[in-house]
Formats: C-alpha cells, sequence, structure tokens
C-alpha cells in the first residue's frame, strides 16, 4: 500500500488530502498510479485524465511519470504553480 497525498487545487478538486492505496497489479510506476486514480471517474478523471497538469514527488522527492513506486513510498501530487 502507499500513501497519497494531494495538494492545493487537487486536494479541493477531488474531496481528499490523503489516502491510503493499494498498488495497482504489474508495473508498479507513477503512471501506473495516475491511471488507477484516473479509472475512478469523475473529478479524479478531470485532474489525472488527459491534458491535466500536475507535478509529482515519490518520498519527497520530484518525480517523473516512470518513476518507481513502492509500497509503503509516499506519492504527492500537486498543481505546477503552488502559493507559499
Amino acid at each position: 500500500m502507499a500513501t497519497v497525498l494531494y495538494f492545493a487545487s487537487l486536494r479541493e478538486r477531488l474531496g481528499v488530502g490523503r489516502e491510503t492505496i493499494d498498488l495497482p497489479p504489474g508495473s508498479h510506476t507513477v503512471a501506473s498510479v495516475v491511471a488507477h486514480l484516473r479509472a475512478r471517474g469523475g473529478p479524479w478523471e478531470s485532474c489525472f485524465g488527459p491534458g491535466s497538469v500536475w507535478r509529482v514527488a515519490v518520498n519527497h522527492a520530484m518525480a517523473n511519470p516512470e518513476a518507481t513506486v513502492s509500497a509503503d513510498d509516499e506519492v504527492a501530487f500537486f498543481p505546477p504553480v503552488t502559493g507559499g
């Protein structure tokens, strides 16, 4: 299981700031986690669907869609521009 965090406008649109998810079967990458989230439909599809823009960090390090995600990792999604 991985911990997924949502920040700023993503948290507002999804109505959740933190959750624990079972990793999808097969290859565990940021891209597979995004596909898993998008498959929920509704706001998830809107936030993570084609053309959506977000940044991601795995265990506090900036990552790309090909980055590996393991059980017990923390995956954080946030919009590309956030305020301080």
